[in-house]
């Protein structure tokens, strides 16, 4: 099986083995771990520099991948992407793994082998996932994990000191995202902390906490009681100084967003209205299914109220008055851009009645109309419905629905 990109192809990440001469993978990326650097073995008072990243391209493959070199290449080759991001990689060194000793730091993942990425031999580069296979943006919304199984925060609290120290998975919606802090370790090491509160229907208010780059960014990209995720092997404390159980986002832990795996309720256009108007306008995060249809799509409008601009780095939509992102300021020059993407208004109907103005945004959007863009702005206030994924539906299924069965 492979993935075919014009004249060139792409071998399946279930079909690698280490036998293939020069191939060419494909995915998307859906982790990614900080620069680190170690004494070289060989060269005496020198170090070694080492970044990992996983790559996906089908909802039950996905693969680990390591690249190690002079400091240069690896924090240029780390800068280029980012998690969300495609990226094709043309003859990786294919290894098999030592399962057992190698995923204790690096995400579980369903193959036997690994990718090893060399500066002389290997190129990475990032891709749009419309010049491949558009396939590969839903896979950014499906779990690496069964998606039942997960603790809710308030088992993990019940619980208490008993977990401590167990490595789980987490489903709940964020409730803030902190300032990152920036401060230097005892060896004058930079070091970043960030904490993010989460909450489900079992507790109001629970501490996960990032120290990495990598995934402070990427929390950065939330948005407070409408992001929902779903965290693969966090690590679950009791933090004595406040005493509260806490997670900890680790190596091993891939981070799912608007996972769509975990929405399993249908709900009617007038149930959610109900739940709307019972909520006496302090209405929390709501994930269902609806079948229906758009009935209202209107990109005649000003392409101000079609399209924004994100950041690149962290996709966070950025200022509309200087066009840069708050979040990312630290980042170099070079590697600061914007790309423009869709927020688009439009309704959604079914046989009880209309949801009007939700928002069909970024990479949903893309897959559901099937093109790209290229320019930005507009938000508005009030109650907000976001689409998290739009496919046709099951003919029987929808019709079961709309028959109340």
């Amino acid at each position: 099986m492979a993935h075919s990109r014009s004249a060139r192809d792409f071998v399946a990440l279930s079909d690698l083995h280490p036998n293939l001469a020069r191939p060419n993978v494909i995915g998307v990326v859906i982790g990614k771990t900080d620069v680190r650097s170690f004494p070289d073995r060989k060269n005496i008072g020198t170090e070694r520099y080492t970044f990992g990243f996983t790559i996906r391209d089908s909802p039950t493959y996905f693969i680990n991948v390591q690249s190690w070199g002079r400091e240069e290449y690896i924090r240029s080759l780390s800068e280029s992407f980012r998690v969300g991001d495609c990226v094709t990689i043309e003859n990786p060194l294919i290894q098999s793994k030592e399962a057992e000793r190698e995923e204790k730091f690096n995400p579980v993942t369903p193959s036997c082998y690994k990718l090893l990425l060399s500066e002389n031999h290997s190129v990475v580069k990032t891709s749009s996932c419309y010049d491949t296979d558009t396939r590969l943006l839903s896979l950014l919304h499906l779990p690496v994990k069964d998606p039942q199984d997960y603790y809710s925060l308030g088992d993990i609290v019940a619980n208490g000191q008993s977990l401590d120290g167990r490595v789980l998975n987490v489903l709940a919606a964020v409730m803030s995202v902190g300032e990152p802090k920036y401060f230097m370790t005892s060896d004058k090491r930079k070091g970043q902390r960030c904490e993010v509160k989460l909450y489900d229907e079992t507790e109001r208010s629970f501490p996960i906490v990032c120290w990495d780059n990598e995934s402070i960014q990427l929390a950065q990209s939330w948005i407070p009681q409408e992001t929902v995720i779903f965290a693969s092997d966090v690590r679950i404390n009791f933090d004595k100084f406040r005493n509260c159980m806490t997670a900890t986002v680790i190596s091993k832990t891939i981070i799912t967003t608007n996972p769509v795996e975990t929405v399993v309720d249908v709900y009617t256009v007038e149930q959610l209205k109900e739940k709307a108007l019972q909520s006496d306008g302090k209405l929390e995060p709501l994930h269902g299914i609806i079948y229906g249809y758009i009935s209202t799509l209107d990109i005649d409008e000003n392409v101000s109220k079609v399209l924004r601009n994100r950041c690149s780095i962290c996709r966070f939509i950025v200022n509309e008055v200087s066009n840069t992102c708050t979040f990312c300021s630290d980042a170099s020059p070079e590697s600061r851009s914007t790309f423009a993407s869709f927020d688009i208004l439009v309704d959604v109907t079914d046989h009880t009645g209309t949801l009007r103005s939700c928002y069909l945004s970024d990479s949903v959007a893309e897959e559901t109309l099937g093109c790209t863009v290229t320019s930005s702005p507009n938000w508005r206030n009030g109650l907000k419905v976001n689409l998290l994924s739009c496919k046709l539906a099951d003919p029987a299924e929808a019709s079961q629905s709309l028959l109340g069965r």
